[in-house]
């Protein structure tokens, strides 16, 4: 017996997901807590993805090869983010946006 869960599903948490990065990236002034929004945002593409895979062309993989670039550049875009902020960090003694107004030396 084979139950599957319906694609409306996915998309409700995707959305979900996605929205709540969005309004995390703009109303939190935290560099760390916008850095887990924009991967919140990603991970919700990411099930989009795989989602539309499998019920479009359960037979191939395209969406999980995307899933895979997306997870790759996410882990890249994470390893820079993190070195931007703790130099920030040494910088100013902060990494609250607001307290970030210049980016010399």
């Amino acid at each position: 017996m084979s139950h599957t869960i319906p694609l409306h599903y996915f998309l409700i948490v995707s959305t979900l997901m996605f929205f709540t990065g969005v309004a995390g990236f703009i109303i939190r002034r935290n560099l760390i807590t916008i850095l887990m929004s924009v991967e919140l945002m990603l991970n919700s593409v990411n099930i989009n993805f795989v989602a539309f895979n499998r019920y479009l062309y359960p037979d191939q993989m395209q969406g999980h090869f995307f899933t895979l670039f997306i997870v790759a550049i996410a882990a890249a875009e994470a390893a820079v983010a993190i070195a931007l902020i703790i130099n920030i960090y040494r910088k100013f003694n902060s990494i609250e946006v607001d307290h970030v107004d210049e980016m010399k030396y």
